[in-house]
């Protein structure tokens, strides 16, 4: 038996093939009733191997006040929210318009557009997905102002299983953390041991 197949499946749910190496991350980002939160598994995979099980891809930014998960390659990611939060210190609780800035420096600069990484940042009232070709993409919102949102790997799985559970008696942290055990249990590159950053 091989795990061909399912890597196959795993990597044909990216959405460009710039980002060969998003093995071991999910990401995801929920906000429901008021409440938001973005939860990451800990795996870092290097090809068919587990190089490590309790990697921390959530970060909290701006004193508390932003939240953001990365998927990619770890030295890349760092980098980006590095210079994120410069982009929250110049324009101060203004989220949208330092992410639009990043992404804009991504795609123009030399050394950033090299970059292999993707971030899904979030507040209290917004969440956005920034990507290393200019795009700042807000996830469709239901009618009650609910939202979901994810990268990586397993992204897409956390994605189906977080609207699927929108509209069950959960929080949004345990929505999120039910959504990613769902992902974990699908993808190979995804595990169920979660950072879980609540807004």
């Amino acid at each position: 038996m091989t795990l061909r197949p399912g890597l196959a499946t795993c990597e044909a749910m990216q959405s460009s093939n710039s980002f060969p190496d998003w093995h071991g991350t999910t990401i995801l980002a929920v906000r429901k009733n008021g409440q938001t939160v973005i939860a990451g598994d800990g795996q870092v995979s290097m090809g068919p191997t587990v190089v490590k099980g309790n990697a921390r891809k959530v970060r909290r930014l701006a004193g508390g006040k932003v939240v953001a998960g990365f998927a990619g390659a770890t030295a890349d990611a760092f980098t980006l929210i590095e210079r994120l939060e410069a982009k929250l210190e110049q324009y101060p609780d203004q989220l949208a318009r330092a992410c639009v800035d990043l992404a804009k420096d991504w795609r123009t600069d030399r050394y950033l557009r090299r970059l292999e990484a993707m971030l899904l940042v979030a507040d209290k009232t917004a969440i956005y997905t920034v990507t290393g070709v200019g795009d700042v993409l807000e996830p469709g919102e239901s009618a009650d102002g609910n939202a979901v949102a994810a990268i990586g790997s397993g992204g897409n799985y956390a994605l189906a299983a977080g609207k699927a559970l929108i509209d069950q008696d959960l929080s949004a942290e345990e929505l999120a953390r039910k959504a990613m055990g769902i992902a974990a249990e699908i993808c190979v590159y995804t595990n169920g041991n979660l950072t879980v950053e609540v807004l």
